[in-house]
């Protein structure tokens, strides 16, 4: 992960999260801050207990950006499956973009209704009746896997980290940055309130994923350029391409035939 790629996460989860989590994400808390915090608590505990459904969210977060990252790493093939990757994720993620500035309903049409289903909604109801601690974790957790569009374009970007680990970092930098807003949206709620202040927020957010799109375009790009133009031997000797006969470019007697080596 380079430094364009880790302020692009950091700048999407922080305009994003204004713009988007409160409406996605602010009738959860509400929900929960409602049924489960006495306003009698300490500022101590109530905290506590925000920290912890945020840490579950974040940790439903790192789960998803593991198993994209691990599909991703499928791609890690050669030059060109890697060009196909990244060629598909930049254009994922500039029609993300242009869905977040309202330009189409592309990432409406992807929403799993979640939230909807009876094993959710049992689960989902148990935890607001349970009153102990870990039971805001659990709804943290519950509310990571509700469908949105800011994951969904971080689960695309998680993919082209082709890596388990580094997808599970994206997903966790992008959830930690979510949290400010909404850990402190019953304090600035009438701020965040503010249509046209979200608006903006949004817009912007929209314009950081688009560049960031045309940015993973040009890795596409770069991936195949070298995939055309770099030979054989050069392609062995970066760890490019997988050998069928040895980094030698020879067969091993008795081992393979005529014309059965070279680069994968």
């Amino acid at each position: 992960m380079n430094a364009i790629e880790l302020t692009t996460i950091i700048s999407f989860a922080l305009l994003g999260s204004v713009g988007h989590c409160i409406g996605m994400c602010g009738g959860f808390v509400l929900t929960y801050t409602t049924a489960k915090i006495n306003p009698n608590m300490s500022k101590r505990q109530q905290s506590i207990y925000h920290g912890l459904y945020n840490i579950g969210r974040v940790v439903s977060y790192m789960i998803l950006g593991a198993v994209f990252g691990y599909f991703g790493s499928l791609w890690d093939i050669s030059p060109l499956a890697r060009a196909l990757m990244f060629g598909f994720a930049g254009v994922l993620m500039i029609l993300m973009g242009i869905s977040f500035a309202g330009g189409s309903k592309f990432l409406t049409s992807l929403e799993y209704p979640i939230a909807q289903q009876g094993w959710f909604k049992r689960i989902f109801s148990a935890q607001l009746r349970t009153p102990t601690a870990k039971s805001f974790f659990v709804l943290g957790m519950l509310n990571g896997l509700v469908p949105c569009g800011l994951v969904y374009t971080m689960l695309v970007t998680a993919t082209t980290t082709q890596s388990a680990l580094w997808g599970a970092a994206v997903m966790g930098i992008f959830g930690i940055f979510t949290i400010p807003t909404l850990f402190s949206l019953a304090f600035v709620v009438g701020l965040f309130s503010q249509n046209r202040f979200r608006q903006t927020m949004i817009q912007f957010a929209a314009l950081t994923i688009i560049l960031f799109g045309g940015w993973t375009l040009m890795k596409a790009y770069m991936q195949f350029d070298y995939y055309l133009n770099t030979s054989v031997e050069k392609k062995v000797k970066d760890g490019a391409v997988n050998m069928k006969c040895g980094s030698d470019m020879k067969c091993a007697a008795g081992k393979c035939g005529m014309g059965k080596c070279g680069g994968e």
